[in-house]
């Protein structure tokens, strides 16, 4: 996707990738206190004081990792949170849930990429922890790590067209990722199987 080298789009795909997952983390935070989620080692203690839109913007800033690695972690997120779904993103989990989705995204993607350690740095954590979010993260997914160019441009399709429409892809009271309702990170498609793509999207129209 030729547009993702625009330093525009980037800026606009991570203001919109952080304005999303901030309503999800806020939706889930307040379902926690109905419905029991499980704890991991991606759960911190306490709410970060950084923002997650600070917190990707560092990211993006020093990762230097092509930029079709932040579409891969969104991939990534949008599989873990089905895989797991007793794991919502909240407002605990989801900078860890972040730095590790974009290291792998960019280990996998990318020909050269920066080891754990310096991504511990710039996530702010220390590299064992790190090293423990990545097996975890891994075994989250299964290790299924490939995108197809067909998941990656339908996926970039469903970002392209939120970014236009500048609204909310999900409303607090019909998110997905509801702990409720589902724990898909979105209404976009599922990537292996057509029939279930189309119950998905009348499921969970965005």
């Amino acid at each position: 996707m030729a547009e993702l080298e625009n330093p525009n789009v980037m800026t606009k795909l991570i203001t919109f990738l952080s304005s999303f997952l901030q309503r999800v983390s806020e939706s889930n935070d307040i379902n926690c206190r109905f419905q029991p989620q499980k704890i991991s080692v991606f759960h911190g203690l306490t709410r970060p004081s950084i923002s997650i839109q600070s917190y990707l913007e560092r990211i993006f800033k020093y990762a230097n990792c092509s930029p079709s690695c932040f579409i891969v972690a969104y991939v990534y997120l949008d599989r873990f949170v089905q895989r797991q779904p007793s794991l919502p993103i909240n407002s605990f989990n989801v900078h860890r849930l972040l730095i590790t989705s974009v290291m792998v995204a960019a280990k996998f993607l990318d020909d050269m990429y920066y080891n754990n350690a310096y991504y511990a740095k710039v996530g702010g954590i220390s590299t064992i922890e790190m090293n423990f979010l990545e097996l975890d993260f891994l075994f989250g997914l299964s290790f299924h790590l490939n995108v197809t160019p067909n998941a990656f441009h339908t996926y970039c399709t469903y970002l392209q067209r939120e970014m236009l429409l500048l609204q909310p892809p999900l409303n607090v009271a019909e998110s997905s990722l509801s702990i409720a309702r589902s724990a898909k990170l979105h209404s976009c498609f599922n990537e292996d199987e057509t029939t279930s793509q189309q119950k998905q999207q009348q499921q969970l129209a965005v």
